[in-house]
């Protein structure tokens, strides 16, 4: 067996209703606490309350978009004028990656792009990061749990990720229950993002014995829960998607992503959609031809059989052809193809060129070429 090690939070509690828990948590790092938040999820406001009652004294950023450079400057700003000694996120990916990068940088004094990679020079933080406390309120990246935060640099047109070992949140509450009555294609996508970052470390060059102990279990649990919650609201299913979000997190920390994620990064700074939509709308292309690459792997088939099955099952579908009916599926759950930001300027092939190089790429089962990049991506147009 080749060895392995394997990352993970310094805490992680989850389970409904454990996010009572989450003012000592933070307090316990400090009083003077700098929260970072998105803007739709009530619970937030009687947290904020209850910090200030536990003694805190709490300055709150806003996070409504994906955090890109600009903002996290202002972010940091707002850090260092109030001599913030923990960080807290409560809010989905994009919240909790702003609050992780906010985190990582305060301590030193280095210019942000310092530490980027791909735009910048990609350095090691000068200091450790802030305490970091992580409450996510979508089912999708699982970011409470890795060890990097994804940054927009619209001048570069690209979204870069800022990572240090250091990054991982000292404390990951998952609550489901923060994620009840999510709006319906918020669910949906981030729901696409959490099964797809639980499938592509499953067919990783990297995977070893825990991620696919982790993969295995929550890939069925989360396309099922996935299945369920297309058709309405579902406690059972939030939970579900909460431990396949986790779990998935965990897994890429661990074995790393696919050519999923390499093009999605790319496409995601260039065309401005929501992640979740293009890692679902990608899904199925990529697996058809990873699949098509693999085909005389017999351990490699194997894998793809089982993504074939728990697919097939979760969607009361012919498991032959799940990977090249998936774009069906999605469209019949009105989920829009990515078309609709697709401009005269997109040059599909530049993309495909700059998606070869991406991290993720690294763990993608087999080297795709410009040309199988440019199908899948057309695919899900």
């Amino acid at each position: 067996m080749t060895p392995f090690s394997f990352l993970t939070a310094g805490r992680i509690i989850f389970g409904r209703d454990t996010a009572d828990q989450a003012v000592a948590a933070v307090t316990g790092f400090g009083k003077n606490v700098l929260l970072v938040r998105g803007g739709s999820v009530p619970w937030v406001d009687g947290f904020e309350v209850a910090l200030g009652a536990a003694g805190a004294g709490v300055t709150t950023v806003f996070c409504r978009a994906e955090p890109d450079l600009p903002a996290l400057e202002a972010a940091l700003d707002a850090g260092r004028s109030a001599g913030a000694e923990v960080v807290v996120s409560v809010g989905g990916g994009a919240v909790i990656d702003m609050g992780k990068a906010v985190a990582a940088l305060l301590p030193g004094n280095a210019p942000v792009l310092d530490h980027l990679e791909g735009v910048g020079a990609g350095k090691p933080l000068t200091a450790p990061p802030l305490p970091f406390v992580a409450l996510p309120t979508t089912a999708g990246t699982g970011a409470e749990v890795t060890k990097n935060a994804v940054i927009s640099v619209p001048e570069a047109g690209r979204k870069v990720s800022l990572r240090d070992d250091r990054m991982l949140p000292d404390v990951a509450i998952v609550d489901p229950a923060l994620t009840d009555h999510a709006p319906r294609q918020v669910t949906l996508a981030s729901g696409l993002d959490a099964v797809t970052q639980c499938i592509e470390p499953w067919l990783s060059t990297r995977a070893n014995p825990m991620t696919d102990a982790l993969c295995e279990a929550a890939i069925p649990a989360g396309l099922r829960a996935l299945a369920r919650l297309e058709q309405g609201e579902d406690q059972d299913a939030r939970d579900a998607m909460a431990w396949c979000s986790l779990a998935g997190g965990l897994a890429l920390a661990n074995a790393g992503l696919g050519a999923v994620h390499g093009l999605a990064g790319v496409l995601g700074g260039r065309l401005g959609a929501p992640h979740g939509l293009i890692c679902g709308r990608l899904l199925g292309p990529v697996l058809a031809a990873n699949a098509a690459r693999m085909a005389t792997v017999p351990e490699a088939q194997m894998r793809f059989d089982m993504v074939r099955n728990w697919l097939g099952a979760a969607f009361q579908t012919d498991t032959a052809d799940v990977f090249s009916g998936l774009g069906h599926i999605l469209d019949t759950w009105q989920m829009p193809r990515l078309d609709g930001w697709v401009t005269s300027d997109t040059d599909l092939d530049a993309i495909a060129a700059e998606a070869a190089g991406a991290s993720s790429m690294k763990a993608n089962p087999c080297t795709l070429s410009p040309d199988e990049l440019v199908r899948a991506m057309r695919q899900a147009m």
